[in-house]
């Protein structure tokens, strides 16, 4: 975005909807969903807050996230987006599909977090590499399932393909030792994968909660 585009046009509005989908966040996570690089992510923000889309409270989450006004902007553009790409009823089969995983990968996440030790519920604290191994090879197999209807929402609209790059490498991250990256970090695979589900609850105009 240059400087005479609008807030609400190009670059802006990818890290505004970035900050839809986290709820709040910082450049370092923006750049991370983004795919754009830190600095560029810190000017979008200083522009979309003079437009009056996303304002700057601090606290642990990074402190940036939308005003009710770059609510209504974002929701606006996805909808106007969805209907110029005719896509709602190919994203709607991909959501169908998302949904049948999800309990899946909720499960998977409370067995990496939470196992059984002589019959007693216990916190994992990951001393024993054979069982955290069994818990990522069902991981990789629940991936290829994802992945399948991560091609479906790339097909329909492609921004949805920055979703399946960050599950793929936060998984390879996990795998090759880097525990945090299943459940416990911004860029955790489980972190990720809430904020896709998210996505799709904006993009269709779908309550979050009901």
């Amino acid at each position: 975005m240059t400087r005479s585009e609008s807030p609400a046009t190009g670059t802006g509005l990818s890290v505004l909807h970035a900050l839809r989908c986290s709820g709040a966040a910082g450049p370092t996570r923006l750049a991370n969903a983004t795919g754009l690089g830190e600095s560029d992510v810190e000017s979008e923000l200083i522009d979309l807050a003079v437009a009056g889309l996303v304002t700057y409270a601090g606290g642990d989450f990074g402190g940036w996230s939308l005003t009710d006004t770059g609510r209504a902007v974002n929701a606006e553009r996805l909808a106007a987006e969805l209907e110029s790409a005719g896509a709602r009823a190919a994203v709607k089969a991909a959501f169908d599909g998302f949904l049948v995983l999800n309990p899946e990968l909720l499960e998977l996440c409370t067995a990496w977090q939470i196992r059984s030790v002589d019959g007693v519920m216990t916190a994992n604290d990951h001393g024993d590499p054979s069982y955290d191994s069994r818990v990522l090879a069902r991981f990789v197999d629940f991936d290829r399932r994802a992945a399948v209807v991560g091609a479906e929402l790339s097909a329909a609209l492609p921004r949805f393909g920055r979703y399946r790059v960050r599950l793929a490498e936060a998984l390879d991250r996990a795998v090759a030792g880097e525990l945090k990256y299943v459940a416990d970090d911004f860029s955790s695979y489980h972190v990720v994968w809430a904020e896709l589900h998210e996505d799709l609850h904006a993009t269709l105009g779908i309550p979050r909660w009901v």
